[in-house]
């Protein structure tokens, strides 16, 4: 390789390592459509079985999270919110995710912390049913701290016209299906590491107060990938529609699916908001409302549903592997409503 471009810090070999390292990965998320090979140009995917197909894309990252990861040297689960984050958000739409690409960005290439990383994205892709196709390893010199990186994503999903999610059809009388998360996700860091972790020495170390896991483990959780649960909800279901939670809470993203004319009414009582969030709340003395404009509050994501069909969704909603609740209901009176103080 060109010994000048190494001495300016950029290292081709490295890059070519990483790259090697990370085939078997992408390879693990294969499906029909896939084509090629990793290496080319550009991703190649053949769209099949739909007869008038509405393609759906996202692209996101994981935030301050990514500090978090920094700090505790790990670096595997990263790339699971990356994707969570994109494949969540066209779910809701009607779409199933197709594929997915990804850009890591670096100061220095380590070419285990980039297999890790590309590690954790291949899991979430095949946790989602779609294939990781190409992405982008860049090696900038002087842009990131050392041992730092960023990582994004883009997805591209497919519906029917017939079936995408549009919120039009939901109506007064709606009950809304509330899916928990497995904690923060990938929303609210600057807050829960200000709160939880600035000033202080080695508390991701630490066993939260709770027990089980340390601090540090519980803040990288990964953001739960509900793609498999949604699609089967509308398989089986008057699916009209869905809101991903994430920065906003419920009052922000829930409204984001309703026609004109309807509201929402959440009561606060039908679940258990998780210690981690009562936690920070308590030492940062952060308001209810602050907490609900920040976090998820428990709630991952949200269905909305025919008011008979109710018990139904849960059971299919928990045979998935969810826990689940009927969290609210859609009403006449726009806005965003709660009743109750939560648990």
């Amino acid at each position: 390789m060109s010994e000048a471009y190494r001495s300016a810090g950029v290292d081709i070999d490295a890059g070519n390592e990483a790259v090697e390292r990370m085939k078997a990965h992408v390879k693990s998320t294969a499906r029909p459509g896939v084509m090629g090979e990793l290496g080319g140009f550009g991703g190649l995917f053949a769209l099949r079985g739909y007869e008038e197909p509405v393609l759906v894309a996202s692209t996101d990252g994981v935030g301050t999270k990514l500090k978090v990861a920094f700090t505790m040297d790990r670096h595997d689960t990263i790339g699971i919110d990356c994707v969570a984050m994109c494949v969540n958000d066209i779910v809701v739409q009607g779409a199933e995710p197709l594929f997915f690409l990804d850009y890591l960005a670096t100061g220095k290439l380590s070419p285990a912390q980039a297999e890790a990383v590309v590690a954790g994205i291949a899991r979430g892709c095949r946790d989602a049913g779609c294939a990781l196709i190409g992405g982008e390893t860049a090696e900038m010199p002087g842009m990131y701290v050392a041992g730092e990186y960023d990582v994004a994503g883009f997805c591209v999903g497919a519906a029917e016209r017939a079936r995408l999610l549009t919120g039009d059809r939901i109506r007064p009388g709606d009950v809304i299906l509330g899916l928990a998360s497995d904690g923060l996700h990938s929303n609210g860091y600057s807050l829960a590491r200000k709160v939880l972790l600035e000033g202080k020495t080695n508390l991701l170390e630490q066993v939260v107060p709770w027990g089980g896991e340390t601090v540090g483990e519980t803040l990288l959780r990964p953001t739960r990938i509900y793609v498999k649960t949604f699609l089967r909800l509308m398989e089986t279901l008057d699916v009209k529609g869905g809101a991903h939670i994430t920065g906003g809470g419920l009052i922000e993203n829930v409204p984001r699916m309703l026609p004109a004319g309807c509201g929402v009414e959440i009561d606060r009582r039908a679940w258990d908001v998780p210690p981690l969030f009562r936690w920070i709340q308590k030492e940062g003395g952060i308001s209810e409302e602050d907490m609900v404009r920040t976090f998820n509050m428990g709630i991952g994501m949200v269905v909305f549903l025919p008011r008979e069909q109710a018990e139904e969704a849960l059971a299919v909603a928990r045979e998935c592997g969810e826990t689940a609740w009927i969290i609210g209901r859609v009403t006449e009176k726009e806005g965003y409503w709660s009743k109750g103080d939560s648990k």
